[in-house]
């Protein structure tokens, strides 16, 4: 068992290292992995009865790799900004929400207002203590927001381009934009809403081929191709595209 490891890992021997991973220990996990989220967080999850030597030397192999990725995804970080956001852009969508403080009773909650011909959306942020609990209010509203558009779209994408899927489900996933699963169940990202509506097109079509090849082999790559002749440059945004999610919507907000 893992024990002075506690919760972080020096990355480097060097005794001034700045760099630390977590340490996660899941019942689930069949093999070690490192994962590097957006903002430059790494953590290792590590399998029951793996000792802290095994760890150590797995995380020293892959040194080279993490600080790789590490450094990637803190120069694609979204810049800092002030919270609560005056607006929230959900480019796939060609929405812009203002968003409104509104002090009142009761528990904090979102209300849509309907919106004017000329001018964007409102969201107000209502209740006692209007900010309270306000980052997960905000993600869970991204969220619907994304499966209601993004269901409609990957419908009529797949029956226009004769594909066909189980299910779709849209979650708020940190190091993933869309997945397939073997009996067709797609699951997408929240955070595709912030992203150009091309690129978003492009993922859905990505995640539709993986319905006939669960895998990126040539046949996958042929196959993405006859639906999107310009995938490697989408692909290529697409992988530095968590520059455009605000931070609130990446963190674990209270």
């Amino acid at each position: 068992m893992i024990d002075s490891l506690a919760t972080q890992l020096s990355l480097f021997d060097a005794p001034n290292a700045a760099t630390s991973l977590t340490v996660r220990h899941s019942l689930r996990a069949r093999r070690l992995a490192v994962r590097v989220y957006p903002g430059g967080r790494a953590e290792v999850v590590v399998p029951p009865r793996t000792s802290g030597r095994v760890v150590r030397e797995f995380v020293l192999r892959h040194r080279e790799w993490i600080e790789t990725r590490r450094a990637r995804a803190q120069r694609e970080r979204p810049p800092a900004a002030a919270f609560p956001p005056p607006m929230i852009e959900l480019a796939a969508f060609a929405e812009r929400w203002e968003l409104r403080i509104v002090p009142g009773p009761g528990r904090t909650r979102l209300v849509q207002i309907a919106a004017s011909p000329e001018g964007p959306h409102t969201l107000e942020a209502r209740g006692h203590g209007a900010t309270t609990g306000l980052p997960r209010l905000l993600q869970a509203w991204v969220r619907a927001r994304a499966a209601a558009q993004l269901a409609p779209w990957l419908e009529t994408l797949a029956r226009e381009a004769g594909f066909s899927y189980g299910r779709m489900t849209v979650r708020r996933q940190r190091t993933r934009w869309g997945s397939c699963s073997t009996r067709g169940t797609i699951s997408l990202n929240a955070c595709l809403a912030f992203q150009r509506p091309a690129v978003v097109r492009y993922l859905l079509l990505h995640e539709l081929a993986h319905t006939r090849h669960m895998n990126h082999s040539t046949r996958f790559w042929r196959l993405v191709a006859e639906h999107e002749p310009h995938w490697r440059e989408l692909d290529r945004e697409l992988a530095t595209g968590w520059r455009h999610v605000p931070a609130w919507m990446l963190n674990d907000g209270t």
